[in-house]
């Protein structure tokens, strides 16, 4: 060892505040594995400035350093341990180093990949971004070991990064005795080379801190040894790491450059930190005591969380439904044999010009934790899907839309201008959420377990008497796999004109807003995003009641009986939505069983994205749907409205034994 001092440092201190990591290290069983050894940067400031400032300052070679100090440690601590069962000294331990929480979070060490300049070099560096691509899984030589033929010594040598990882020939000899050796010749060891794991992956930054007109940029980073295979196309990923550069491929008559690349000391996933948000106990308090403030009124609690969605856009009452019981969805099905029914809904909004629907595409994907939003003409299949990418001789996928949304939600705008082949790519997304690739000789399966939210012009003026399909131009086969398809028709009703002119003159003046900005501070979009949404659809899993099952059942059977026109939409997959979308409500209205009130509200929910009704249409334009004062008690004639349809079945006979007293 060169130098000692920090080495001696660090093993001090990773003996102390370490222990039980370097005990789990020894007692592993597999001692050809490569073993991370976590650091935090900030108790490693707080218990020894002197040693994180030379950590930060020069990476390179105290990185390497902090290895062997490991390894050292492991040596210390290994007497104590030498008789239990499968202990033993591991020769590849990596110290990594976590900055969470340090001075290292400072705009200086944390730059947007944009901003990176040549300052950023050779110093400890964090980014953060989107994976967009990953690449295949090689093997790289990183040492070997050379004898000098005049003085013996025996030195190693690392590859360089900067000529594409190939190992130098030794030119000089790098003894320091007090005689300088000005050998030339040098002999490699034979059995001393060694190989590590090695992954190339590339990080684009969020579109979400970019500047107006920015378009993101990218990065390479090179994942070694524990750090492979970790990450997947989509994931929000911070890297730690250093900044090098390497020399760009030499092609004919073009200028070589150097392209920034990071080589990754370690890597933490951020959108697996907001799938386990921890919400506080206060605020679910205050979840249950809003919900037994309004246990005799539940519909009018459930209006007030829907007010929250989309404030800005008068009305329209439906369609905020649709979009709150899209985003939570139902309970996910697997039975016996393994085959799986989704529990995500998908919905579409189909309108004129001016209706709302591009508002309510942005503010879903703000409610998303994980969200993509793409236009239709902008979009080919391999956007949204895959694409396969040739990178440096070799073929490999790219990460479509739906790929990067998995988990989350994925708005398409414009659905209707998209090419006929392309909207083809997305049927199996939708319903089997995978989608197969047989690309360039890859041949492979991704998951996309994703919300997809359409919305559409309709073609030309839009005609009530024909079919959806026909107004839309869309198929059959893609319109079934829809659970909601809203049709917002801009007909001329003076009554509505004038309430909605006079709430958009009203948000200009502060006293005419105040009773919605009430609400809006009761449910603001953080609270829904990040606490409401997610505590509901990762605590509730309803279960549909006998009631419910009936009333879902008899509905099915009479759309069956009454929808001749509209055939596309009355398939068995209905069925399935219909039980979605009561699961969804049951979880918005804070409970664990579907009941009565989640079915009838899932039917009027279908009835309203139905052009030809099988029951009397009793919502009529879902875009002149506006909050009803008293929900609960417009929800009673409703109900009384949809039994008594339903009773003419054979099989739903009596009424009074559901209906209740």
């Amino acid at each position: 060892m060169e130098e000692p001092g920090p080495v001696k440092d660090l093993a001090g201190y990773l003996i102390r505040r370490h222990a039980d990591q370097l005990h789990s290290i020894i007692l592993s069983p597999e001692h050809r594995l490569h073993y991370p050894l976590y650091v935090d940067f900030a108790e490693l400031l707080d218990d020894h400035p002197p040693l994180a400032y030379i950590l930060y300052s020069q990476p390179v070679e105290h990185l390497r350093l902090f290895d062997e100090a490991a390894i050292w440690a492991q040596k210390v601590v290994y007497p104590d341990l030498k008789g239990l069962e499968g202990a033993s000294l591991k020769e590849f331990v990596h110290v990594r180093i976590n900055v969470s929480g340090s001075p290292l979070e400072s705009p200086e060490t944390f730059p947007s990949i944009g901003r990176i300049r040549v300052k950023h070099r050779g110093i400890l560096l964090t980014l953060r971004g989107t994976v967009i691509r990953s690449g295949a899984i090689k093997m790289m030589e990183g040492e070997r070991d050379f004898v000098c033929k005049k003085c013996k010594l025996r030195f190693k040598v690392y590859p360089e990064i900067e000529t594409r990882n190939s190992l130098p020939q030794p030119t000089f000899c790098p003894s320091q005795g007090s005689k300088i050796c000005e050998g030339t010749s040098f002999q490699f060891v034979d059995g001393t080379i060694v190989c590590h794991d090695y992954q190339e992956i590339k990080i684009q930054e969020s579109t979400q801190v970019l500047g107006v007109g920015a378009i993101p940029r990218s990065i390479p980073i090179i994942l070694k040894d524990d750090l492979v295979d970790i990450l997947k196309a989509g994931d929000d990923v911070i890297v730690t790491g250093v900044l090098t550069a390497k020399w760009s491929s030499d092609l004919k008559d073009v200028r070589c450059d150097l392209d920034p690349v990071l080589i990754a000391n370690y890597v933490r996933r951020t959108n697996k930190l907001k799938s386990d948000i921890d919400i506080p106990a206060d605020v679910i308090m205050s979840f249950k005591q809003f919900w037994s403030d309004f246990k005799d009124t539940p519909l009018k609690g459930r209006n007030a969380i829907l007010r929250g969605i989309c404030p800005q856009v008068f009305g329209l009452f439906t369609v905020k439904l649709a979009v709150a019981l899209t985003l939570i969805g139902g309970v996910q099905h697997i039975d016996a044999s393994g085959t799986k029914v989704r529990g995500e809904s998908h919905l579409l909004l189909v309108g004129d010009p001016g209706t709302g629907k591009s508002q309510f595409l942005k503010f879903a994907a703000k409610l998303s934790n994980r969200s993509v939003i793409t236009t239709g003409l902008g979009s080919t299949s391999a956007g949204l899907t895959v694409t396969a990418v040739k990178d440096g001789g070799e073929w490999m996928l790219e990460a479509g839309a739906l790929v990067l949304a998995d988990g989350g939600l994925c708005c398409i705008d414009e659905f209707d201008s998209m090419r006929e082949h392309d909207r083809a790519t997305i049927h199996e997304a939708m319903e089997q959420q995978t989608i197969s690739i047989a690309k360039a000789g890859l041949v492979t399966t991704v998951s996309t377990r994703t919300i997809v939210f359409g919305a559409t012009n309709p073609k030309g003026h839009y005609d009530p008497s024909q079919s959806l399909s026909v107004n839309t131009a869309l198929s059959g086969p893609l319109l079934s796999r829809f659970d909601i398809v809203l049709v917002l028709l801009d007909t001329k009703n003076p009554e509505w004109d004038a309430v909605v002119s006079s709430h958009i003159l009203g948000q200009a003046e502060a006293k005419e807003g105040k009773h919605q900005e009430d609400l809006a501070n009761i449910w603001p979009l953080s609270m829904l995003r990040s606490r409401y949404i997610h505590f509901v659809k990762g605590h509730f899993k309803p279960v549909l009641t006998k009631e419910a099952e009936r009333v879902i059942s008899s509905y099915y059977q009479l759309q069956r009986r009454s929808a001749i026109e509209n055939a596309a939409r009355t398939t068995v997959r209905m069925l399935e939505s219909l039980i979605r979308l009561a699961q969804a409500h049951a979880r918005l209205m804070f409970r664990n069983e579907v009941t009565q009130l989640d079915a009838i509200t899932a039917i009027l929910c279908i009835e309203s994205s139905m052009t030809t009704s099988a029951i009397v249409d009793c919502v009529g334009n879902a875009l002149h749907s506006n909050f009803m004062e008293n929900p609960d008690e417009e929800y009673a004639k409703q109900e009384k409205l949809i039994l008594e349809k339903l009773s003419s079945i054979d099989k739903f006979p009596d009424i009074n034994c559901i209906a209740g007293p």
